[in-house]
């Protein structure tokens, strides 16, 4: 695992509280509640007023966590973002970040951000209202920089999966480019030199990483980048079906594929499947049954819950030491090689 360090301790600010939306819009605490809880009585320059005020200040609901908070003490409690609870990796990705808080004396907190920037947004108000120690997010959008404020007041945040953008904080990360450029590798050194590869959007990060690393294998090897043989922004299993279908019917056809995640990989063994002569396939992430399929399916894994385990571990050090210097960890991956699938016939 290699770290690195970055300069950018953040000071802590004081968060907004219903008496300072108050004295900013000239009211009474009294009238700030009965705008927040909907309540009527409030005319409605007052109540824009107050709705300015609070938009003003960045002032968030405090449910369920005031009394520990005028204590000075922490709510024992994380939020977790993800992509997707149904995707196996993120299935393990939460169950070990459930098991670093819990030996903490923390309660997780979890939600879907189906790889959609606004639910993401939403998701971080919501825990942040609940006044969460902390906050994992596997970031779905493309600027983070809303999180200063709540990072300012004091929420501590780390990223997984993939970096953030336009903020500094702290973010554990698999080395994508590097293990889609041995994946491609193996693949040459069995004798292809049409490869084609299927990916996610190349606004996620890991998904640009991991064209990258395909990128440079066909570079190191002398082998010409065919902009006819990439298809991104394959989203699930069905798309990457279809897509390697449509590769498979080029003119010159690939003799394998690279699949950038483990659902696209789920998708393009359908395609190839009993096709004559036999396509390679070689896929990021390993999956359920991939070495019990006929040929087995060589996959550059990462380690899913090692990536919850150190995101855990960054935001806990981060809850013990809130001024230490930000940290982003690069976690490596591995080639399982199996069988002779990927051998041209």
């Amino acid at each position: 695992m290699t770290t690195l360090s970055k300069t950018g301790a953040t000071a802590t600010a004081v968060r907004p509280t219903m008496r300072d939306v108050a004295s900013r819009a000239g009211v009474s605490l009294k009238t700030v509640s009965r705008v927040l809880n909907g309540e009527p009585g409030v005319v409605a320059s007052t109540s824009e007023r107050v709705r300015l005020a609070v938009s003003e200040l960045g002032f968030t609901r405090n449910d369920i966590a005031a009394g520990l908070r005028r204590r000075g003490q922490g709510t024992a409690s994380v939020g977790l973002i993800i992509e997707d609870v149904a995707n196996p990796f993120y299935s393990s990705l939460t169950s070990a970040v459930e098991e670093r808080a819990r030996a903490r004396g923390h309660v997780l907190f979890a939600g879907n951000s189906s790889a959609n920037p606004v639910q993401e947004r939403q998701l971080v108000q919501a825990f942040c209202a609940r006044r969460v120690d902390g906050l994992i997010i596997v970031p779905a959008g493309d600027d983070h920089s809303y999180l200063g404020a709540e990072i300012a007041r004091g929420t501590n945040v780390v990223f997984a999966d993939r970096l953030p953008a336009n903020i500094d904080a702290d973010a554990v990360v698999t080395a994508n480019a590097e293990g889609a450029a041995t994946g491609v590798t193996h693949l040459v050194k069995h004798g292809h030199r049409r490869i084609a590869f299927i990916g996610d959007a190349v606004s996620v990060w890991t998904a640009a990483e991991r064209l990258a690393g395909y990128r440079k294998a066909l570079k190191d090897n002398n082998i010409p980048d065919d902009a006819v043989l990439v298809r991104v922004g394959v989203r699930d299993t069905d798309a990457a079906e279809r897509a390697v279908r449509d590769l498979l019917a080029l003119p010159a056809p690939p003799t394998a594929v690279f699949a950038g995640n483990n659902l696209l990989t789920v998708g393009a063994y359908r395609a190839i499947r009993g096709r004559q002569p036999r396509v390679a396939l070689v896929g990021f992430d390993d999956f359920a049954l991939a070495d019990l399929l006929d040929p087995p399916v060589t996959v550059v894994a990462q380690d899913a819950a090692a990536l919850g385990r150190a995101s855990a571990d960054l935001l806990f050090a981060r809850l013990d030491d809130p001024h230490r210097n930000t940290r982003i960890e690069t976690l490596p991956t591995r080639l399982l090689v199996r069988g002779s699938g990927e051998v041209r016939p």
